[in-house]
């Protein structure tokens, strides 16, 4: 199905703007005046400026940080570097500043006494991240209070896509897609994860992606439940991390990779056999799991719950859960990898049942089907809800278990 006019390139003007006005929208239903943003995704998101740090840069003193003023049309930027804030953002030069250094006290002071020329006296204030030493300076930082979550905020915001920001996702998919059709078609006995890790990376930004979000993941599959790594929820581990093991023929491979484009994740999971073809037993497996992604894809609009689409896939798999306890049935996807919505978490059915899926949300499919002695079936399809149906992302094969 396909009904939304996806630019084949994305105005990157254009969606920033479209982006800040959603933050906004989002800080006034929520009662929100100003918001103080550390994690390099939320930066990236209200800013536009380019930091693709990732999680690492958590334990890096030099990262940038936005403070955001519902009645400012531009976002207010920290940033060590200046030429990294002319990537994708295009802010006024008052709204750029010196780096701040939020993991000493001194840092600190100095946010203080910028944050009380940007953010008027009694604003409610709402931070997604705080460092130990924001944390002893509260009653200076935050003379109001102690703030609220910001992360209720950008989960909001984010939830919906603009057409822009779908270009984005999309184009991040083919970079991967492209990649990995070069690994696929290499694949043999002998070959370790990692060299399959350099490839798929060195492939990857030949095709234009930004930056690795996820260390690939070429994760060997045990034979049973059993034979596997100890978990403490008793199912199967994943992902496992990649090392130099040797791959052998007859290795059932899940694989699992994200890079980013403008900032925009991609999610790419299949199951692939090593030197060899699915025996019959593995091809009936595949077909079950084609069952299960129809069966939800039925169900998947506009309106539709969350526990819909649960109800649709644990009916197709015979009255049992086709997805992996830690995990969930299916998830979002933008500038982050894994985002709202969240569909069969361990939330649980109240959850589920709440969560109503809306136009515009972005939707990682991606079901499990296990039987001991197969290896397993794993894949992933993105997906944007429409109105009614959806518009499917991804444009990849499923050899060597069918097309």
């Amino acid at each position: 199905m396909t009904g939304i006019d996806i630019p084949p390139q994305p105005d990157l003007a254009r969606m920033g703007r479209d982006r800040g006005a959603r933050l906004r929208t989002a800080m006034t239903d929520q009662g929100v005046d100003a918001l103080i943003l550390l994690g390099n995704t939320a930066v990236s998101y209200a800013t536009g400026v380019s930091w693709p740090l990732g999680d690492s840069g958590l334990a890096h003193a030099e990262r940038p940080v936005a403070v955001v003023v519902a009645e400012d049309p531009w976002p207010h930027l920290f940033m060590p570097f200046r030429e990294g804030a002319a990537t994708g953002s295009s802010l006024p030069s008052d709204h750029v500043h010196p780096p701040l250094y939020l993991e000493y006290d001194d840092g600190v002071r100095t946010f203080s006494a910028a944050l009380a020329d940007l953010v008027p006296a009694g604003a409610v204030v709402a931070a997604d991240e705080l460092t130990g030493a924001m944390r002893r300076a509260g009653k200076e930082l935050f003379p109001g209070g102690p703030p609220g979550d910001a992360a209720m905020v950008l989960a909001v915001a984010k939830l919906l896509k603009t057409p822009d920001e779908l270009s984005c996702i999309r184009t991040a998919l083919r970079i991967t897609e492209r990649a990995m059709a070069g690994i696929e078609g290499s694949l043999a006995p002998g070959m370790r994860q990692i060299d399959l890790s350099a490839g798929f990376l060195r492939q990857a930004y030949e095709h234009g992606a930004q930056a690795n979000v996820l260390d690939p993941i070429w994760q060997v599959m045990p034979a049973s439940r059993a034979a596997g790594v100890w978990t403490t929820h008793g199912d199967l581990a994943l992902p496992l991390l990649t090392t130099e093991r040797e791959l052998a023929r007859g290795d059932v491979l899940w694989t699992d990779v994200s890079i980013t484009y403008a900032g925009y994740c991609s999610d790419f999971g299949r199951t692939w056999i090593v030197g060899q073809d699915p025996d019959p037993r593995q091809r009936a497996q595949f077909r079950k799991w084609r069952e299960i992604h129809e069966a939800v894809k039925d169900v998947l609009r506009a309106g539709a719950t969350a526990a819909d689409l649960t109800r649709a896939a644990i009916e197709a798999n015979g009255g049992s859960k086709p997805w992996l306890p830690h995990f969930y049935l299916g998830h979002g996807m933008g500038v982050d990898p894994a985002e709202m919505p969240f569909v069969g978490t361990d939330l649980g059915e109240e959850f589920d049942e709440q969560l109503v899926l809306e136009a515009g949300m972005v939707l990682v499919l991606e079901p499990v089907v296990w039987e001991d002695g197969t290896g397993g079936y794993r894949s992933e399809e993105v997906l944007v809800i429409e109105e009614e149906g959806f518009t499917a992302l991804t444009d990849y094969p499923y050899t060597p278990y069918g097309d």
